[in-house]
């Protein structure tokens, strides 16, 4: 066990996502000093929030802080900054409104704290990842669905109910025959998410008669980890996949630059974790598609942190902004 002076002064950032929900003890200067997951498919939200309140407590007892803590910051889908709720979530197994942050408060005593869980990760690039030092930035979250945090001109672009930003849910013809949890067709986070990525390794092993490892994989065994490793393996239709997935992204971030004039877009999250196997396609599409005055200006990269570390991190820094 360590002990951690009187004096130091801690928060809790939480980072749920659509398959696991990931959490941290973080000192001032934005250390993580322990950190857990669990998983967020549960029955009802009550029993994964009890789930996470016995993790956080655990948490607490073994990395002896004492009661230095400030509060909680969650970063989730969805979340409305304001009223401490989610809202209207398509990729949470629970139907909202959930009262999220009431819910942690009343079995924690601790002051809760929310934000969209995009806008935590794209805190957290801007203070410790490849955000540094950058005022105007894009992080596309690609995860269970695409998430996105942006920061202009040094702040965070949060609008009415902190889901200003939803440029997963925004539509593409190279998706239109893709319909979205949302309820909708053509929604960026059919293809560029961790379910895209399946549904598009499903459609390409059915359309083509290409060996590939990946017939060998039962079909509900399919996991993005296995195409990234067929792919690096040489797999071709696992290559395919990503180059057809880096592609839209390519294509999506083109747009996107339109509206923002960015420094970078930064991709975050379990998709991201392909690297070169994604950015590579993206890249090219990026300079074909984009308009001729963000060409050469924009930077297109990957998390400067490990695991959920940004979305974390970010989370954390809520206790010391407040309410925003």
């Amino acid at each position: 066990m360590r002990t951690k002076s009187a004096e130091s002064v801690f928060t809790i950032g939480v980072d749920l996502g659509g398959t696991t929900t990931s959490f941290a003890i973080v000192d001032s200067s934005g250390k993580i000093i322990a950190k857990e997951l669990i998983s967020t498919r549960t029955s009802s939200v009550d029993e994964w929030a009890d789930n996470l309140s016995c993790g956080i407590e655990k948490l607490i007892v073994s990395s002896g802080i004492g009661g230095n803590i400030k509060g909680i910051g969650i970063g989730a889908p969805c979340a409305n900054a304001v009223t401490g709720c989610i809202e209207a979530a398509t990729d949470l197994p629970w139907k909202s409104p959930i009262p999220l942050a009431q819910m942690m408060e009343k079995r924690l005593g601790l002051p809760t704290t929310i934000t969209n869980d995009a806008n935590a990760a794209a805190i957290g690039e801007m203070a410790y990842g490849s955000a540094l030092g950058l005022k105007n930035f894009i992080v596309l979250t690609l995860g269970t669905g695409v998430g996105s945090g942006i920061v202009c001109d040094g702040h965070l672009l949060s609008g009415t109910r902190g889901f200003a930003g939803e440029l997963g849910h925004m539509t593409f013809s190279f998706a239109s025959d893709r319909e979205c949890a949302c309820g909708r067709k053509g929604c960026l986070q059919t293809v560029a998410s961790a379910k895209g990525i399946i549904e598009t390794t499903r459609r390409l092993l059915r359309e083509s008669d290409t060996p590939s490892s990946l017939r060998d994989i039962p079909a509900d065994e399919l996991s993005p980890l296995a195409v990234q490793q067929a792919a690096r393996d040489g797999d071709n239709i696992a290559r395919e996949i990503y180059d057809f997935t880096g592609r839209c992204l390519g294509m999506a971030a083109a747009e996107f630059a339109s509206i923002t004039d960015p420094e970078a877009i930064i991709l975050f999250g379990g998709v991201s974790k392909a690297g070169d196997l994604l950015l590579n396609p993206m890249k090219e599409a990026f300079r074909q598609s984009v308009l001729h005055l963000y060409r050469d200006t924009v930077k297109l990269t990957v998390s400067g942190l490990r695991d959920a570390d940004a979305a974390i991190l970010g989370a954390a820094s809520l206790p010391y902004l407040g309410q925003d």
